[in-house]
């Protein structure tokens, strides 16, 4: 395997775990990104650029689609307006979002809208691909959508509802939508290629994403079949599980024009390695790339867990902070006190406040993992062999 990029002394093994993603768990294209300390550590691609390998090869400034990986760049936007003093996480979203004040929602917190427990993760009419990027349709359904439970007494993850949920709260205190705020704020001013929204003159960079199989045989007993009642949840149309992700029906094609320029901050964020990981060490301060974000008690508050134990659309069990997913057995980061998101099929981003390191794995080649996927957890394991 052909690697380009460079990795810093003391962290090889990274390399060679990322070779072996390739040799052994079935990667096509991918890229990682590490950096401790603000300095970056692990810069490293290779592949073809598209996941039918049809195309040019994977170059630096090569971006993916990184699908729920989204979420947690996306949830910089809302912590930073409450650091801010312009967002309560304590107060009724309807506060902000006087709309949203309908179908049992009206208590609602703007907390609840970031960790999964504002009862609406599906919709009784799913949106189509057009609606969902149409800028209005989504927030129109989910503030009209009758809560599946209590908002804020159990969380389920609300896998596409989030984009619209954090999209319009962030319109309605700023009146600019997420995606450019992100671009204004965050990720332009330190040079990052992470884009909610890709613009017209990026498109070029960007690969073709698919599903792919696991390989046959895959060294180290990787278990890749799912608990029983995982499966029977994904399997059965009426499970909250299935709805949840079927929210938008059919599923949009992430390779069109018109998904990759959506703001859709649940699943539509495009991004290098090295800007996904860049954004979560300016969450841990500054960097190379620029002054850092968080205050300490904005990045404490990032990794508090507000949900914790079953979730009602994953089913299996799950912590969440605002806006991030928190190490557990079902999304294992790099140490206890790590906050991330990954992405279903593949990529992943985290910072870990622990050992100052934060991570970005971006994929072209989709598998069927949804928060554990075994080329990620190689490469954490790698890193932290090399701390």
């Amino acid at each position: 395997m052909d690697v380009n990029g460079t990795v810093a002394e003391g962290f090889e093994a990274v390399r060679d775990a990322f070779v072996r993603n390739f040799e052994v768990l079935g990667d096509r294209g991918a890229a990682v990104a590490v950096y401790r300390d603000g300095r970056k550590v692990v810069d490293l691609w290779a592949g073809p650029k598209d996941v039918d390998e049809a195309g040019e090869p994977w170059a630096a400034g090569t971006a993916q689609v990184v699908r729920s990986a989204t979420k947690g760049v996306a949830a910089v936007v809302p912590l930073l307006l409450h650091q801010r003093g312009l967002l309560d996480m304590d107060a009724p979203a309807g506060e902000y979002w006087p709309e949203f004040k309908a179908g049992g929602k009206e208590r609602t917190l703007v907390r609840d809208l970031l960790a999964h427990r504002a009862g609406v993760p599906a919709l009784d009419v799913p949106l189509t691909p057009a609606q969902a990027v149409d800028g209005v349709s989504g927030a129109r359904a989910v503030a009209g959508q009758r809560a599946f439970w209590e908002p804020g007494s159990a969380h389920g993850y609300h896998a596409q509802t989030y984009s619209w949920l954090l999209s319009e709260l962030v319109l309605q205190v700023t009146g600019a939508s997420l995606g450019q705020w992100l671009a204004q704020e965050v990720t332009g001013p330190r040079g990052l290629e992470f884009w909610i929204g890709l613009p017209a003159g990026e498109t070029g960079r960007v690969g073709r994403v698919g599903p792919v199989e696991p390989p046959a045989e895959m060294a180290g007993g990787l278990r890749t079949r799912p608990r029983r009642n995982v499966s029977q949840a994904w399997e059965d149309p009426s499970s909250l599980t299935r709805r949840a992700f079927a929210a938008i029906t059919p599923l949009p094609d992430e390779n069109a024009p018109e998904f990759r320029a959506a703001e859709l901050p649940a699943s539509a964020g495009i991004g290098t390695a090295r800007g996904l990981a860049g954004v979560y060490a300016a969450l841990l301060g500054d960097t190379e790339d620029g002054p850092g974000l968080f205050t300490p008690d904005t990045r404490r508050l990032a990794a508090t867990e507000l949900s914790a134990g079953p979730d009602r659309v994953l089913v299996v069990n799950t912590r969440f902070g605002p806006g991030y997913m928190l190490h557990s057995p079902a999304s294992p980061l790099l140490s206890a006190g790590s906050f991330g998101h990954p992405g279903r099929g593949g990529s992943l981003g985290f910072a870990d406040p622990e050992t100052g390191v934060a991570f970005g794995y971006v994929t072209n080649a989709h598998a069927k993992s949804v928060t554990a996927d075994p080329r990620a957890q190689a490469l954490i394991r790698a890193v932290r062999s090399s701390l």
